[in-house]
């Protein structure tokens, strides 16, 4: 009883309506509430502080690789009490039913739990990691992904994704940069937005989406030395200018829900900052769905030193706009100590709930809480010939050609001898990736199978892995099967547990028995062609110098092998982009294109005291958006709509591509832009436009980009956005280094703007 009185005063003291936290008495009449907002205000005030902390409380119902393994008698206890009001690493409509059915028809409240999984670049059916997805640079096979992904885990009973994950990070040593998609915020933005749009589909309560959960809010890509988990020393321009943007994006695109980082930015952990979180986020943007914390963030606050207890960790949190805990069980166990103390909390507290109730509402859950548990609609949707025919097309638009001397790919005529070496070609479990969900290694298609069927009749195709720890002649084997052979491909990389989470690396070159492989292989006198399994960038100069040819292919998912087949015999040009750029070494990282120019702008002479290192050429191994194709397209005749531009008239730039060649290729066209003079110094080129174009030999096609004055702003020193009166610089081509069209306009007029520029999507036609 002094408990309910104390928490009644601090309402009363607070003026706030409807959170007097009192107990409801034991003859009070429980209602089955209906998708309404004065339900949700009902059932809060009938909510003991337990059941509150319940409903902020995410907790595991197994293991990633043992999902519902927890869900014992015991946690069935912990629903009927209204103790939780979410789960994990679960999975399965008729499981998931029943534990729905506890929650809703057995405990006090009836309130639904909300089901939730990494579901990051598929459920069942795979398809390549993230950072492949957007070497596309086709926005449309995020979304396609994200929507097969949504129809599958759905019918599974899912109703939560733990994505996109739309870090940028400009540093590949970051294990997770597989996850994202590279360095460049304006791409970021494009591709964060599709796969909102893709989870979420038009309706969230229709029984085929799923809530997004974009991550992780703040700058979790930007640790110090690549290492995960570390701190993000970064400053307020390029926390704004480069970091953000892709979360604002998702949030316009209508995101559900967000996580936040686990690191800090400059000793603020986003766990527990309110400006970030309540201020920027809830306050600037206007984001008002849910925040979960990432796993055990919350007590990890201790770790972090701002926090001396539990129950200070848990008040930080909450404060800060953090309104579900994933697995930390602090809301649960130490929260309403933290309330007892300090009533003001208790507007936090009931603020979380309705926010993690509005997202059960959204999802349709009040109205019919089993939508998402038909076991025959879950059997069908697994792996529909659809799916599997999209991942297979994603995988082949994923692939990114780096090199193709001689023009020796595709490979065509039959009657010869082909040779693939490397135990990445049968490694199946790699192609899976990191957070693979449902995925299993038996259903891929390794690329020595794909390779293989995909061969001429006539083609003879062997393999030999070059290491192999059981046989110590491995390496003497596979050259000589390369010496018996008409033409070699070498497949090597790293494998999937060499990127991801906790999977930071020191050094970013092949792995020294991949290494001393690749120095065999190439070593002997016929032709190779390199396909580069992983999931970061790579520095592979003695690739770049000895091989004919390179595929990077990352980690293609199930269809790994008939897409790698398609782009080697040709069936499908290559035209994947990098969306970060390849180092020349280790020592060259972090890198991007888009750097701030200095006072000693760097210069390829060694001998001047220029921004360079001493030993190494100025420019990358491979740079942000180069990709290689089939034919010979030509990028020519750009034009501007106008000389200048003012702040309420877009400009429109366009320019022309034409495929001279005897063979259908793919190309992106790039806009970049620099600011001339600024009153602070900008980039020396950003990305604001592009456009992938498929097309056959002797076709040509015009792309238009209608730019706005609100692209072309800065992030001041106070804090506001605008474009400065003045001179732009446009550059068009097929990558950050290679420029092929330029021009200039001038901006009239100086331009204040609300929104993160590289945030904003530029208009694109083509005809």
């Amino acid at each position: 009883m002094m408990i309910k009185h104390m928490l009644a005063l601090a309402s009363l003291l607070l003026g706030c309506l409807a959170v007097t936290g009192a107990e409801a008495s034991a003859d009070e009449e429980i209602r089955q509430p209906a998708a309404r907002g004065d339900h949700i205000e009902s059932l809060l005030r009938q909510m003991t502080l337990e059941e509150k902390v319940g409903q902020l409380t995410q907790a595991a119902g197994g293991r990633s690789k043992n999902l519902n393994s927890k869900l014992t008698a015991e946690e069935l206890d912990r629903v009927r009490a209204g103790r939780v009001g979410s789960y994990l690493h679960v999975a399965g409509a008729e499981p998931l039913r029943e534990l729905q059915r506890v929650a809703v028809e057995e405990s006090r409240l009836k309130i639904p739990l909300l089901f939730a999984m990494d579901v990051v670049h598929g459920y069942r059916t795979i398809f390549p990691v993230p950072l492949a997805i957007t070497a596309s640079w086709d926005p449309e096979q995020w979304e396609t992904t994200a929507r097969i992904s949504a129809r599958e885990a759905a019918s599974s009973g899912l109703h939560w994704t733990f994505a996109p994950m739309v870090d940028i990070t400009r540093d590949p040593r970051w294990g997770r940069v597989v996850e994202g998609s590279g360095e460049d915020p304006y791409l970021g933005s494009i591709m964060a937005a599709a796969q909102v749009r893709g989870y979420q589909g038009e309706d969230l309560a229709a029984a085929d989406t799923v809530m997004a959960a974009t991550k992780h809010f703040g700058a979790y890509g930007a640790p110090t030395g690549g290492r995960d988990y570390g701190s993000a020393d970064i400053s307020e321009r390029s926390l704004h200018e480069t970091y953000l943007p892709p979360f604002h994006a998702a949030t316009t695109a209508g995101t559900g829900s967000y996580m936040t980082a686990f690191n800090d930015i400059a000793g603020r952990p986003t766990t527990a900052n309110a400006d970030l979180v309540n201020g920027t986020l809830r306050s600037k943007w206007g984001f008002d769905g849910m925040i979960v914390s990432d796993w055990n963030a919350i007590a990890e606050l201790m770790n972090h030193g701002i926090a001396t207890t539990r129950s200070e960790a848990g008040a930080l949190a909450i404060s800060a706009g953090v309104d579900m805990d994933m697995m930390s069980l602090v809301y649960a166990d130490d929260l309403p100590a933290a309330v007892a103390s300090n009533p003001v909390l208790l507007q936090h507290l009931d603020n979380a709930v309705r926010n993690v109730l509005k997202a059960k509402q959204k999802l349709g859950l009040f109205d019919d809480p089993f939508i998402y548990h038909d076991t025959a609609k879950e059997a069908a949707m697994m792996r529909a010939q659809d799916h599997i025919d999209a991942a297979r097309r994603v995988a082949v638009r994923s692939i990114v050609m780096l090199k193709n001397d001689h023009a020796i790919l595709p490979l065509a005529g039959t009657k010869r001898r082909i040779a693939v070496i490397g135990s990445l070609a049968t490694d199946r479990q790699s192609q899976l990736g990191s957070w693979r969900a449902r995925g299993d290694k038996a259903e891929v298609i390794s690329l020595l199978d794909g390779i293989k069927a995909g061969a001429s009749k006539g083609t003879v195709v062997h393999h030999a892995a070059g290491i192999d720890a059981d046989n110590p002649d491995a390496l003497k084997d596979a050259v000589a099967l390369a010496n018996d052979s008409d033409i070699v491909i070498l497949v090597t990389g790293e494998d999937y547990d060499l990127s991801g989470e906790a999977r930071s690396r020191s050094d970013i070159s092949l792995p020294r028995d991949q290494q001393r492989l690749a120095d065999a292989i190439l070593a002997v006198d016929k032709p190779v062609i390199v396909a580069l399994t992983g999931g970061r960038p790579l520095a592979v100069p003695g690739l770049a110098e000895k091989a004919d040819a390179i595929l990077m292919t990352w980690f293609l998912g199930n269809q790994a092998g008939p897409a790698l087949a398609d782009v080697i015999f040709g069936k499908a040009a290559p035209g994947g982009k990098l969306p970060i750029s390849f180092p020349r070494a280790t020592g060259q990282v972090p890198y991007s294109y888009g750097e701030y120019p200095s006072g000693r702008p760097a210069d390829p002479d060694p001998a001047k005291d220029t921004n360079r290192y001493s030993d190494l050429p100025i420019t990358p191994l491979y740079p942000f958006g180069h990709g290689l194709s089939y034919g010979d397209i030509e990028l020519s005749n750009l034009e501007l709509g106008s000389p200048t531009m003012d702040g309420s008239t877009p400009i429109e730039i366009s320019a022309t591509l034409t495929n001279n060649g005897k063979l259908a290729g793919d190309e992106t066209v790039q806009l970049y832009l620099r600011d001339r003079h600024s009153t602070i110094a900008q980039p020396q080129k950003i990305l604001r436009g592009f456009k992938r174009l498929s097309l056959k030999p002797q076709e040509k096609k015009t792309v238009s980009f209608t730019l706005t004055s609100d692209q072309l702003a800065f992030y001041g020193p106070d804090g506001k956005w605008r474009s400065e009166a003045g001179m732009f610089d446009v550059m068009v081509g097929s990558s950050a280094e290679t420029i092929v069209l330029t021009g200039a306009f001038e901006l009239t007029e100086t331009v204040e703007s609300e929104v993160p520029a590289a945030a904003i999507a530029t208009g694109v036609t083509v005809q």
